[in-house]
């Protein structure tokens, strides 16, 4: 079997990281089909007396040991968990560390996941006056039943509160999430949902298929047989109907779950899309750093724990680099997901063997119609004229390869690890 030299797979490291993900744990309750590493808290009002404001030093004291790799941040984001949970002391506590050792760029895009129920037209001010410009409101669906189905502690009123709020703040650089394929979810539920979404006028809709993850509550109720999911055509006709009622009011479909207004599309997450560096700081969190991906620890003990030593060692990066074929893989899968598809270019340093194979791969689909094919002008290429030469950029078709795009990949990764 050639190795990755052999077949001139580059293995140098991508350059600094210029993004920040930031892991708040916080969550009111688990949902059931979450998988992330959350501290549940209850319904209390949160302070950052005790085990919270010791969440918050450890993170500015891991943000504190990172050594600065030169490239002021253009994103940072708040995920979790719920993030509008934590005291805005916290955030600000939080945002001043990265900033004192990180920098921010002035125009930077500074994200928050935000929950209905969890936060007010104040609370919203507040988090204006810190810096933060762009928030992703949890919605997931608008029916009571289903977000009750879910494990979802907010319900319909508190979602028409929260859009209300974001309203009179005028904020216009938000995005509101949807689940498609939810337990009983119903063509009429999801065509509801999509419609509403549009009527509260984000400039941003996230649709994310429910994907059932080991563990987690969904999971064992599907294994005893008491999940009553959609069938697999009613959930890719949601697929389809988002697609088309989405783009046709104007939205960009410019990723595989992600739509948005020209200007309003997420610049952090095209950080991970694009296989590019980040840092990641909080419990599960991950980095990617000189062409080093590791993660954290999932549970707060085993994060501190893992911290001190950690500081201990001077803040050196763990791990080693990603190989080169997997760097190339995962170049491929993520870059994949973008319906602009994935130029040469894009992809870490590739051999003419290897694009061969990437090529015989994807034209194996014959006529199916999954994958495009460019030239460097941008014009579409004909089945006749396909050749590394002449093909510059390559994307998944919107909306039936993005539906197939798992098959797509495992053929690709198939025949790469062989080749």
């Amino acid at each position: 079997m050639a190795t990755s030299s052999d077949r001139g797979l580059g293995s140098a490291p991508p350059p600094p990281p210029t993004a920040a993900y930031i892991h708040i744990p916080f969550c009111r309750q688990r949902c059931f089909y979450c998988d992330f590493p959350i501290a549940v808290t209850g319904f209390q009002s949160l302070t950052l007396d005790g085990w919270v404001g010791e969440y918050v030093e450890a993170v500015c004291q891991e943000i504190a040991g990172q050594q600065y790799l030169g490239l002021p941040l253009s994103t940072v984001f708040f995920g979790g968990g719920t993030p509008s949970l934590l005291p805005i002391a916290g955030l600000e506590k939080i945002l001043a560390a990265v900033d004192k050792s990180l920098g921010i760029a002035p125009a930077a895009e500074i994200s928050m996941e935000i929950d209905p129920g969890t936060f007010d037209q104040a609370q919203l001010h507040s988090y204006k006056n810190l810096g933060i410009n762009r928030f992703s409101l949890g919605v997931q669906a608008f029916q009571d039943n289903l977000l009750t189905l879910c494990g979802r502690h907010h319900r319909r009123r508190d979602i028409d509160q929260a859009i209300m709020a974001i309203a009179k703040e005028n904020i216009t650089n938000w995005s509101l999430d949807l689940i498609a394929g939810l337990p009983e979810q119903t063509t009429a539920d999801w065509h509801s949902s999509l419609s509403l979404a549009l009527e509260a006028g984000p400039n941003h809709i996230s649709c994310y298929d429910l994907v059932l993850e080991p563990q987690t509550v969904f999971d064992k109720w599907e294994q005893r047989g008491k999940l009553a999911l959609p069938p697999s055509e009613r959930s890719a006709n949601f697929y389809r109907h988002a697609q088309q009622a989405l783009t046709q009011a104007s939205f960009h479909h410019y990723e595989i779950s992600n739509y948005g207004r020209p200007g309003y599309e997420c610049r952090h997450n095209q950080i991970y899309w694009r296989n590019l560096s980040y840092y990641g700081f909080g419990m599960g969190a991950t980095s990617y750093i000189d062409g080093k991906r590791f993660g954290r620890p999932r549970t707060r003990n085993d994060y501190y724990q893992w911290l001190e030593f950690w500081l201990n060692q001077g803040g050196i990066i763990p791990g080693e680099r990603v190989a080169p074929l997997e760097n190339l893989l995962e170049s491929l899968m993520l870059g994949l997901r973008l319906t602009a598809g994935v130029t040469w270019e894009q992809l870490p340093a590739t051999s003419a063997g290897a694009k061969q194979t990437i090529l015989a791969t994807l034209t194996s689909f014959g006529d199916r119609p999954w994958l495009e094919f460019y030239e460097r002008n941008n014009e579409l290429l004909s089945p006749e004229k396909i050749t590394t030469a002449a093909v510059q950029r390559f994307c998944l078709t919107d909306p039936e390869g993005m539906l197939y795009s798992n098959q797509i990949l495992s053929a690709l990764f198939a025949a790469l690890e062989e080749d």
